[in-house]
């Protein structure tokens, strides 16, 4: 597993799309009776993900993703030629619409978290940033002045910029202010450094205790890197606003099966309602094909324009 991380890593993979790929390879491994997938071959392939679809009853976007990792392992790690696949029984992809909340009910919620949570959420929303995107941000990525946040290396990893709301500017001020105080507590104490993408770490050796690669949202504590030996403040977990989000959804009695990523559906539906062409959604969000943007506008026009024959009676 050691080799699969390499290569994900030598071309640049996220970190969350290297731990799928290493669990599926674990999967087919596994599957395949712990026999090695140069032993079992590319034969092995099709068994294994029509096993996920048939038996596993996975959905479609897993066995993709599944299938995804076992050609990586065969095509980039072990650079064995599959050829064609023949025989494989794919799930069939289901139509959903995406869950949204409304105005009231966005407002209900954040009306119930408080704190650097409420902070993340109201961010979250305001933005239309995925969970990850908001973890993951610097100081350096904001500019509060222009009212733009810079996401690095989202989905896909593109970079993109996304608006900065208004009504955030002066709270997030003072949240920067909380942070830069604890930089300068880590620096006292002769640490400070924040991890860098990539080989950024041996290039600027320096950058990773500046203020403007600290992450905005810190985490509570410092972990010890193990190839460099620097104590590290990486950004907080991703579960610590979805946990809060989750009894922020309880507390406020809003029934609908969402999760905190409902609100970047949420700022999406939104802007739409207000008249914001669809195309500048679609940069907002950092879609990569305008017809995942427009997904949002199927309910929401048709629903807009019709009238119940209900109340024409």
């Amino acid at each position: 597993m050691d080799r699969v991380s390499q290569v994900c890593r030598r071309r640049h993979l996220s970190r969350r799309t290297e731990d799928a790929y290493c669990y599926w390879i674990r999967r087919y491994i596994y599957f395949h009776a712990k026999q090695h997938p140069v032993a079992v071959g590319a034969n092995g392939i099709t068994p294994f993900i029509n096993y996920l679809a048939s038996d596993q009853k996975v959905a479609a976007s897993t066995q993709s993703q599944a299938l995804n990792a076992i050609l990586f392992l065969y095509r980039d790690v072990l650079d064995i030629d599959v050829g064609q696949l023949t025989g494989l029984r794919r799930v069939q992809r289901q139509a959903r619409l995406p869950t949204v909340l409304t105005v009231v009910e966005v407002r209900d919620v954040l009306a119930r978290l408080s704190g650097t949570t409420r902070l993340m959420a109201e961010l979250l929303y305001g933005a239309g940033l995925r969970v990850t995107e908001a973890m993951t941000l610097r100081v350096k990525d904001l500019d509060l002045h222009a009212g733009t946040i810079h996401v690095r290396s989202g989905k896909g990893g593109k970079d993109r910029t996304s608006l900065l709301p208004v009504s955030l500017r002066a709270p997030l001020q003072q949240h920067l202010l909380r942070v830069a105080a604890l930089h300068k507590d880590d620096l006292a104490r002769g640490r400070g450094h924040a991890p860098l993408p990539g080989a950024l770490h041996r290039k600027y050796p320096s950058a990773s205790r500046s203020l403007a690669w600290q992450f905005v949202f810190p985490s509570r504590t410092q972990r010890a890197c193990p190839e460099t030996a620097r104590w590290l403040r990486w950004h907080a977990s991703e579960t610590t606003v979805q946990r809060a989000f989750k009894a922020a959804l309880v507390t406020a009695k809003v029934v609908k099966h969402a999760s905190v990523h409902t609100l970047r559906h949420s700022f999406a539906t939104h802007l739409l309602a207000d008249g914001t062409d669809i195309r500048t959604i679609q940069l907002l969000l950092g879609h990569r094909s305008l017809k995942t943007t427009m997904i949002y506008t199927h309910v929401h026009q048709t629903i807009r324009e019709t009238v119940s024959p209900l109340d024409r009676l």
